[in-house]
């Protein structure tokens, strides 16, 4: 029983995607990484976009985390 009756399988092709397909998002989620560290690491100083400390207090622990200064 060393032989089986099932053919053997084609190894598959890579798939390939053209860059045209993949750079609208690549430019959408950069931006919005560069929003998202914008909130987390500056969002309380001279460049604040929103008064009062709710940011702050939303994103505090995650400022610690990546390393920014906050008190």
């Amino acid at each position: 029983m060393a032989q089986s009756a099932a053919p053997a399988a084609i190894p598959a092709a890579p798939l390939t995607l053209p860059l045209k397909a993949i750079a609208p998002w690549a430019v959408f989620f950069g931006i919005l990484m560069l929003a998202l560290i914008y909130f987390v690491g500056a969002e309380q100083g001279a460049t604040s976009l929103i008064s009062g400390e709710s940011v702050h207090e939303w994103v505090h622990d995650g400022r610690h985390l990546l390393g920014f200064p906050c008190h």
